[in-house]
């Protein structure tokens, strides 16, 4: 088995390799593989002759090595396709609103909150943060997700100042803390880009999402 060992070495194409440069790897790496046969043949010992048996295991692994070489190959060209059809669609949503959790940007106009509730919460609590993590208001909601307005205005109506601000979600059974999640905002999309295995999303807040923390989008 020594011969499929050595071909098994090989090394694997790379993802920029072209489909002419994978084949005439698999050609050489064939000829290669015949020759070693050959010289295998040769150098048996002529009373202990290899088993026939042994040669066919031997050619089916090569062929199996053969045809992994070649689906990698087909995968690669796959996910490089789809990744580019994949940035492509994202371009869309650039300059539209994306709802996700993380922070918002405040300027004055009310800010559209959709708060996150534990399940089998009967209460819940919206803790209103600026930018340095300090709690700048706390009141109560309803304990359901439907949208709700922030006008980022104290109890006298006077206005925050502009900045970002998080919003928190404390949800109640009674009087017992159940569980905390962050609201999820909208945010203007400004960039979009691939990190690794991953697209990120850059919002105007700074926030960086994946497209699958994404739970809506909106025209502006």
């Amino acid at each position: 088995m020594d011969a499929v060992q050595a071909v098994s070495a090989t090394p694997s194409v790379t993802p920029a390799a072209s489909e002419a440069a994978t084949a005439s790897a698999v050609s050489s790496d064939f000829e290669t593989f015949l020759k070693m046969l050959t010289v295998q043949l040769q150098n048996q010992d002529p009373l202990n002759p290899i088993e026939s048996s042994d040669y066919a295991v031997q050619l089916a692994t090569f062929s199996g090595v053969e045809q992994q070489v070649r689906t990698n190959t087909l995968l690669e060209s796959l996910a490089s396709q789809f990744g580019s059809m994949g940035m492509s669609q994202l371009a869309g949503w650039v300059g539209m609103e994306a709802r996700a959790a993380g922070p918002a940007i405040f300027e004055g106009s009310p800010i559209t909150v959709v708060p996150q509730i534990t399940a089998g919460a009967d209460g819940a609590i919206m803790n209103v943060r600026d930018a340095n993590g300090a709690i700048v208001q706390s009141f109560e909601i309803a304990a359901t997700e439907d949208p709700l307005e922030w006008a980022g205005v104290d109890a006298s109506g006077t206005p925050y100042p502009s900045g970002t601000y998080r919003f928190e979600i404390e949800s109640y059974s009674g009087e017992e803390l159940i569980g905390t999640q962050a609201g999820e905002v909208y945010s203007r999309i400004v960039e979009a880009r691939e990190s690794g295995a991953r697209t990120l999303l850059i919002l105007e807040s700074g926030a960086e999402v994946t497209a699958d923390d994404i739970s809506a989008l909106r025209d502006i």
